[in-house]
């Protein structure tokens, strides 16, 4: 079915978007994945190309698009890549950045959006906790005031971009007997004393992310790189996360898409019995369900699209479509595994790494049982 959301300015520059990928990017793959995380010369070419600088206004470097769906069409030519790269960028410039523009002064501005432009200030945000996982709300990292000065203390994990972030939002503690009303969101420059990278993960997949712990031992960050009202980071993070999980979903669905169009040519390639394996009526059937369900959901992805760019996206719908386009997914892409055969489990063949990328989104951006529990709260049960 033809899509009826892009006009020419987006089909333009996705045709930009996928010469920069396959020019710059697809040749390097390797190398990202052996150094677990995208080097600096990545963030840089990005940046140049002004693809990190969709949400920045003019005035601080950005193009200020104005217009979501240009971010939806990167997301989705990131994702026909492999699952890391709209992973890394989103956190930077769909999610992290986003804060930055909405809830800063004029002087944070200048000093921040410019080089989260160009590359060269690289960003990630600091929610997850050891043993917090969800509840963002019951988190332990403290802020005390010290004169005008705050001490943070505490750490974070599962944290994309965190090996190499240069700076961190990060959500703390700061008036601790307000509970989800007392906490505030500090931007943390990881040069400062105090704060330390632990492990950059050993995950199941998305091995070009490094995704880290971070630790925050009596680091002092000043009152102005408070972010946003002071007690006011938990209600900004619920305003945020719509768009954090309809980036996900964009991202699921379009890493599925590609890979099941792929292994659709393998069905037609692949001899077994003196005939493609396309040619089987199991075979026909089984793609015939997958390439359906792809398109429905892709109807419902698009819609939501068109909700956000018109500030129109619920937390409801975007849950929505946060859990059903990482279930599709992970059955699509287990499915492309099994007509593969044994290739499929081997990690040269794409299919294979894009399945173990894949399993992680039924956990990030809030768990699907999290966005079960959002939409069944809807109902009024």
């Amino acid at each position: 079915m033809k899509r009826e959301i892009y006009d020419e300015d987006h089909e333009a520059f996705r045709a930009s978007v996928k010469q920069f990928l396959d020019r710059e990017v697809a040749p390097h793959l390797e190398s990202y994945a052996d150094g677990h995380g995208l080097d600096r010369d990545f963030w840089l070419a990005a940046g140049k190309q002004g693809f990190l600088a969709l949400e920045i206004p003019d005035a601080f470097g950005g193009s200020e698009a104005g217009d979501y769906r240009f971010n939806a069409v990167l997301t989705e030519e990131l994702a026909k890549v492999n699952m890391t790269l709209p992973s890394c960028v989103g956190i930077h410039a769909d999610i992290t950045v986003p804060y930055l523009v909405h809830l800063t002064n004029d002087e944070q501005k200048a000093r921040w959006l410019p080089g989260c432009a160009t590359g060269e200030i690289v960003t990630a945000i600091g929610m997850t906790e050891p043993g917090g996982g969800s509840d963002l709300a019951n988190l332990r990292t403290t802020a005390v005031r010290d004169g005008d000065d705050w001490i943070l203390n505490g750490s974070k994990t599962f944290i994309t971009n965190g090996g190499s972030a240069d700076l961190v939002l990060v959500a703390a503690r700061t008036s601790p007997e307000k509970k989800a009303k007392g906490i505030s969101l500090f931007a943390v420059d990881t040069t400062l004393d105090g704060f330390s990278v632990g492990r950059v993960l050993d995950k199941v997949g998305q091995d070009e992310s490094d995704t880290a712990e971070l630790a925050f031992d009596n680091v002092r960050v000043s009152n102005d790189d408070l972010v946003g009202p002071l007690d006011t980071g938990f209600i900004s993070m619920m305003q945020f996360l719509p768009q954090e999980r309809l980036g996900s979903a964009i991202t699921n669905l379009a890493h599925a898409k590609q890979i099941l169009e792929e292994t659709v040519q393998y069905a037609k390639d692949r001899q077994a019995f003196g005939q493609p394996i396309g040619s089987f009526q199991n075979t026909q059937f089984l793609l015939a369900d997958l390439v359906t369900r792809v398109d429905v959901t892709q109807a419902f992805v698009d819609q939501c699209v068109v909700a956000h760019t018109k500030q129109d996206l619920t937390p409801v719908d975007a849950a929505k479509a946060k859990w059903w386009t990482s279930q599709v997914q992970n059955d699509v892409l287990d499915h492309c595994v099994q007509v593969h055969g044994g290739y499929g489990y081997m990690n040269e063949y794409r299919v294979a790494r894009a399945w173990r990328d894949a399993r992680v989104t039924k956990i990030w951006a809030g768990s699907n049982e999290i966005m079960k529990m959002l939409i069944g709260r809807d109902l009024g049960l």
